[in-house]
């Protein structure tokens, strides 16, 4: 058993305009974490808008009815799992859409979160531009914050982040054939 620590782990503090979050890795919660952040800044009366990108419009999500209900702007905007699907240059094309609605939100300034859900899979597929990302994040107007979840979050995108977590899997029950719960999973 390890002492509690007697002294703060921190170095002096500062405080940022904005931050940029990245959840990744293959364990669950990297969804949950950034729907926690959009609905911590909704209670301090901030304006959030939510885009997803792999998610599809079939798929009623407890967390888009909850927070949509708070005032989150919301955009569910991909057309679900690529193996599900019979034109992948179709869901390119959508991912590329949703971008433009994305980067549209955080360039606009009226929003002090934007959330963009499973960003990191079309990035990897090459379907939008990772150097457009990382362009749009750094000419973000400076009260924007912004939270990216999905796995395998490129290594530039990790560097230019100012927070990342990565959620490792130890286990989950989909591998022993539990499909996905709503009010758990969605």
């Amino acid at each position: 058993m390890s002492q509690p620590p007697l002294q703060a782990p921190r170095p002096a503090l500062s405080r940022a305009p904005s931050l940029v979050l990245v959840a990744t890795g293959d364990g669950k919660g990297k969804s949950t974490a950034a729907m926690g952040t959009a609905l911590r800044a909704l209670a301090r009366g901030w304006p959030v808008c939510v885009v997803q990108f792999v998610k599809s419009g079939k798929w009623a999500s407890g967390e888009a009815r909850a927070l949509s209900q708070l005032g989150a702007e919301w955009h569910t905007l991909g057309d679900g799992f690529t193996w599900d699907s019979d034109d992948l240059g179709r869901s390119a094309d959508i991912a590329r859409q949703a971008w433009a609605v994305a980067r549209d939100a955080m360039m606009s300034g009226r929003f002090r979160l934007v959330v963009l859900d499973e960003v990191t899979y079309p990035v990897n597929w090459g379907w939008i531009p990772e150097q457009d990302v990382l362009a749009a994040l750094s000419g973000r107007p400076p009260k924007v914050n912004v939270f990216l979840t999905g796995r395998d979050a490129p290594a530039s995108l990790v560097e230019l982040a100012d927070t990342v977590t990565e959620m490792r899997n130890v286990k989950h029950a989909f591998q022993a054939g539990t499909r996905a719960a709503k009010g758990i999973d969605y």
